[in-house]
């Protein structure tokens, strides 16, 4: 598992236990299979309930309802350093693809809907996926197509949407439909169940990565929901779920922070074992230095997301602002490093890192989704520098 950092500031008892926790249901649910369940594109519906059992969804959701009854982002942090570690991207996303959805309906549902749907979503006998990003465009929600209207007392949705992570599988779905104006304002989010009338979905197949992940385009044809499934005020619901992108920008940066640990960590063995000229490749100081460097960036990369991790609970304690500059530009640091480290333990491996089976050769192909999903690049570099005030 993931080398420990030598300096954890804000750890306790608690946040330990948890870390070994997640840590050794790694090791023994989803290690030994990885490789294989990343050939079949596929894994095992039982390890979203063994995740679910464990508590791993539970994070801000009430205990009526299946959550832990708290949160803390130092254990979001560190849940989702081990998950990047396994070097089974693919997996990650499909389980975790519903954490991204739990947060809105914990806040704007009903208690019906919770009861319904939410329990279901978070025990990981049920999966659900948030329904945002439309072949038009991903990051730029206030330009959302997909339209519902109402009809009788219910409310039909039309348009599509496309890159869902997790979308085959879920059977429920937190939607994104304009029923009003043009911009935020016209927004509206929906629960919809996958057996609605008018659903149906396609699944994405030909992916560079994240093979074991279930993804999806989904096609909403007039589908029919009642007016209930409507999620909070109607138009007013967009900017109440900004909070939840903040938590998966962290959740994607402390992944990318596992990838770049577990290259260098399987960079070192292999330049250890490995001889060239005599000696062992690690003894070459081209090679001294790759690991240097790639050890630098990981530690900086730590240490600045455990502060931000630290602030984001301050702020929930506080009621302050959430560190949404410094999540915009972590998020690309961290993206960065997971593609630098993962060049690097590519040269150092050589043609052992480019067979598949390798869990360098699957971080290597699946870092770039990483500088893509949950924001790109660009767009959180320009929404760093407006929440800067600039």
């Amino acid at each position: 598992m993931p080398t420990v950092s030598p300096a954890r500031p804000f750890d306790t008892p608690e946040r330990a236990q948890f870390r070994d926790t997640v840590e050794r249901f790694i090791e023994t649910e989803i290690a030994p299979y990885a490789n294989d369940w990343d050939e079949q594109g596929d894994f095992p519906w039982a390890l979203h309930e063994k995740a679910g059992a464990l508590g791993l969804f539970g994070f801000g959701i009430e205990e009526s309802h299946g959550g832990l009854g708290f949160d803390d982002a130092l254990m979001r942090f560190d849940c989702g350093v081990a998950m990047g570690y396994a070097g089974v991207g693919g997996v990650n996303a499909s389980l975790f693809s519903r954490g991204i959805m739990t947060g809105p309906i914990q806040h704007l549902a009903s208690e019906d809907q919770k009861r319904d749907a939410l329990t279901a979503i978070v025990s990981g006998k049920a999966g659900g996926a948030l329904a945002m990003t439309e072949p038009s465009g991903g990051s730029d929600l206030a330009r959302l197509k997909t339209k519902a209207v109402r009809d009788h007392g219910d409310w039909l949705i039309s348009g599509e949407k496309t890159f869902i992570t997790g979308g085959m599988k879920a059977a429920w779905f937190v939607v994104g439909a304009r029923t009003g104006g043009e911009g935020f304002g016209g927004v509206s989010l929906f629960l919809v169940p996958s057996d609605a009338p008018g659903f149906s979905r396609t699944a994405i197949t030909n992916k560079m990565g994240w093979w074991a992940s279930d993804t999806a385009t989904l096609h909403f044809d007039e589908c029919r929901v009642p007016a209930s499934a409507q999620l909070g005020q109607e138009g007013a619901c967009l900017l109440a779920i900004m909070d939840n992108f903040n938590y998966e920008r962290l959740s994607l940066s402390a992944g990318c922070l596992g990838m770049a640990r577990r290259c260098l960590d399987d960079a070192i063995g292999y330049a250890q074992q490995r001889e060239t000229f005599g000696k062992p490749l690690i003894k070459h100081q081209a090679i001294r230095h790759k690991i240097a460097d790639m050890s630098a960036r990981i530690d900086a990369l730590d240490a600045y997301l455990q502060m931000i991790a630290w602030r984001i609970n301050r702020a929930r304690e506080d009621g302050g602002p959430m560190p949404a500059a410094e999540l915009a530009k972590v998020k690309v640091l961290a993206s960065k490093t997971a593609e630098f480290c993962a060049g690097e333990a590519m040269q150092i491996l050589g043609g052992a890192g480019y067979l598949r089976g390798c869990a360098v050769e699957r971080i290597y192909r699946e870092v770039k989704v990483m500088a893509i999903g949950g924001g790109s690049e660009e767009i959180m570099r320009d929404l760093a520098v407006k929440q800067m005030g600039l």
